[in-house]
């Protein structure tokens, strides 16, 4: 049995390819930002992944200016799997204002997921976002590296984010 870090809820079974996920991580070295609009910046982060028993993951991602440790960017929301596929899904709220449902699929311990739908509100900052490609894998060393791609109303699909955490509990 698999059990999260933070309680004794036994693990849905729909969930265990998904288990190499569950806990929190914590960026060692700052990760790297990039966009053609923006100045280069650098940043940490830690994720936590999480349940309750359910067929769902819990998961909250924080970013922090890695010079003045500012917060910077939030994303909070779930992962489902579609039982019996390797299809995966998040959905995902983000303090910009933007909600998007990315899709894709798990491939050993590896998730490619890109943009399904995204909503946001209506005095959200532009250029708006119309496309996020994100891809999760658990190296071999232990490590989980996250890269993130955007297109906007004005920029095609660019590589934005890359970063590398270990499992901090």
């Amino acid at each position: 049995m698999i059990y999260s870090l933070k309680s004794a809820m036994e693990l849905n079974p729909v969930l265990l390819p998904l288990s190499w996920l569950l806990g929190t991580w914590a960026s060692n070295e700052p990760g790297e930002g990039t966009y053609p609009s923006i100045k280069p910046f650098r940043y940490t982060e830690k994720l936590h992944f999480s349940h309750v028993g359910q067929p769902v993951i819990n998961f909250m991602f924080n970013a922090f200016h890695a010079e003045s440790n500012k917060p910077l960017h939030r994303e909070c929301g779930f992962i489902r799997v579609q039982q019996g596929t390797n299809r995966v899904a998040f959905v995902i709220a983000q303090n910009s204002g933007l909600v998007e449902i990315e899709e894709g699929e798990l491939t050993g311990n590896q998730l490619k997921l890109q943009t399904q739908s995204l909503g946001r509100i209506s005095f959200a900052k532009e250029p708006h976002v119309q496309q996020i490609c994100r891809v999760l894998q658990l190296r071999p060393d232990g490590k989980l590296e996250q890269t993130v791609s955007m297109a906007t109303d004005n920029q095609s699909l660019t590589q934005h984010l890359h970063i590398t955490y270990s499992r901090s509990c």
